[in-house]
């Protein structure tokens, strides 16, 4: 898959690999819904076409802000498309497709179906299937009364795997602990910390290897989500701790865009300052975006829908 990235306006950059969630199996990921804000986008955007040195990536979104479709091109005869489809503002189905020498390959192309039970507490069903009926997996993800997800059953043809989820809170702190298969692997702590004359929401994420501590990561964000200070841990098995490995820097601009990222090793830094483009939309986008001192650029053209209460046009493609 190509790796491209936007910008998300007031928060931190996004790879949109993981906004894709592209099906990995054996790795269960609670369905999502999607709309323009989680790229960066504001206003009714019809289509954002993103393009970098390494290919281009089209985001196709209904009229009410749900992502509907992406188009990865790595050439005019090789590509691949996602097709998301509702119900009632409700993931029910998600395919990918992908074509070879501009023909469907049913060997790699998937289909997930969605069906959702709120009997009791919400139950959410994920069948998945190769384009050849074959069955791959299913997923079966179950709720609590106040919508935390608490746990993942999946079947496949290798047998049955049993993901638990629990939530503890103790002087304002709520750890989220994830163990597959009676192991842990992962916990998230989330709390607020006061810093001066601010905020800030800070998450600490610990992930572990067949049970045992691996490495971690600690990001601190302000009360407009935006990332601020983000800390890489290594787990020393000697100390039987985790070590500080790398410190990265967030700055913004007055608007809120992505201003520069500085990135901390030991006693050496490196720093990317970003220069952006904005169309004449009201609210703008950008539209180009320069990342220094490496001149890399990308480019993404927007097209609008129709704003029917001030009876404008559709405002076309930006960014040509």
């Amino acid at each position: 898959m190509i790796n491209l990235y936007c910008v998300k306006s007031l928060l931190s950059r996004i790879p949109l690999l993981l906004l894709m969630l592209t099906f990995h199996p054996g790795r269960a990921q609670e369905p999502k819904v999607f709309t323009t804000e989680d790229y960066g986008l504001s206003g009714k955007v019809k289509r954002c076409l993103v393009i970098t040195d390494y290919g281009k990536e089209a985001f196709d979104f209904r009229e009410d802000g749900l992502l509907e479709k992406i188009t990865t091109v790595y050439s005019e005869q090789d590509y691949d498309i996602t097709y998301y489809r509702y119900k009632n503002g409700t993931l029910t189905e998600k395919r990918l497709e992908n074509y070879r020498e501009d023909k469907l390959d049913r060997q790699t192309s998937i289909a997930h179906l969605f069906r959702i039970d709120t009997l009791r507490n919400k139950i959410i069903r994920e069948q998945i299937y190769s384009y050849q009926k074959e069955f791959l997996d299913q997923f079966e993800y179950a709720y609590d009364a106040r919508g935390n997800l608490i746990g993942i059953t999946r079947t496949s043809n290798e047998g049955i795997d049993h993901t638990l989820i629990s939530y503890d809170t103790l002087k304002g702190e709520v750890t989220k602990t994830i163990e597959v298969n009676g192991l842990i692997e992962k916990s998230v702590r989330s709390a607020e910390k006061k810093e001066k004359d601010r905020t800030l929401k800070v998450e600490l994420v610990k992930e572990y290897l067949k049970g045992d501590p691996f490495r971690a990561t600690e990001t601190f964000r302000d009360t407009m989500g935006r990332k601020l200070r983000e800390l890489e841990y290594a787990y020393d098995s000697d100390k039987e701790s985790f070590v500080k490995a790398v410190e990265w820097v967030f700055t913004y601009d007055d608007n809120g865009f992505l201003k520069s990222r500085v990135r901390k090793q030991e006693k050496q830094e490196s720093k990317q300052e970003y220069i952006y483009q904005f169309d004449a939309h009201d609210p703008p986008n950008w539209i180009k975006e320069i990342i220094t001192p490496q001149n890399q650029y990308t480019t993404r053209r927007i097209t609008y829908y129709e704003e029917k209460a001030s009876g404008k046009g559709e405002n076309g493609e930006k960014g040509r």
